[in-house]
């Protein structure tokens, strides 16, 4: 095992449609994986008009409202790396833990680099729906959050509010580490 610490973050967003670069990341949302009250929230102006209607349906974001009031996606994103690197102790590494990681890491890792010219996660993330799946010997069809909730019964709910989803994660990957600790005994 590894002598270097890792710092777990887990992180949600919302987004404008399928793909980065042709849609828009229009929340974030971070806490600590073990402190979810060590948090970050930021809403961005979109970067273009590009839109999915059920995306926003989904996250009830307006892109008119965003545009007026969001933050510019490269001021966002420079805070939201210095929140990474304040929370992540020197010599630390932070973890993007994430619930379908590869999509909201895509986001992510995609605004990092446009705006900011680098990624403070690297270039990995941790699979909350993958690490279940291994922990708990299920389907991925049961890595549903909805199936997940069922068994490991969070006290939060998601609510595509991207700060509320990434507390919610947080709790979720407690309880799934919670069942590969039991394993081990």
């Amino acid at each position: 095992m590894s002598e270097k610490s890792e710092v777990l973050i887990s992180v949600d967003i919302e987004t404008s449609g399928p793909i980065p670069g042709e849609y828009s990341m229009l929340s974030i949302g971070a806490c600590l994986v073990d402190d979810d009250r060590i948090c970050f929230e930021v809403k961005l102006k979109p970067i273009n008009e590009n839109h999915d209607p059920k995306a926003l349906e989904v996250s009830g974001l307006s892109m008119d409202a965003l545009l007026a009031q969001g933050e510019d996606p490269a001021a966002a994103m420079q805070r939201f790396a210095e929140w990474t690197n304040n929370v992540t102790p020197q010599g630390s590494t932070p973890v993007f833990v994430g619930f379908n990681a590869a999509f909201d890491w895509s986001f992510v890792n995609y605004y990092f680099h446009r705006f900011t010219g680098a990624n403070p996660f690297g270039f990995t993330a941790l699979d909350i729906k993958a690490y279940y799946m291994g922990a708990a010997g299920v389907s991925w069809e049961d890595t549903k959050s909805s199936r997940m909730s069922k068994r490991l019964h969070p006290q939060q709910l998601g609510d595509h509010d991207a700060l509320h989803d990434a507390k919610y994660q947080a709790e979720l990957f407690r309880l799934s580490r919670k069942l590969t600790e039991e394993e081990r005994r």
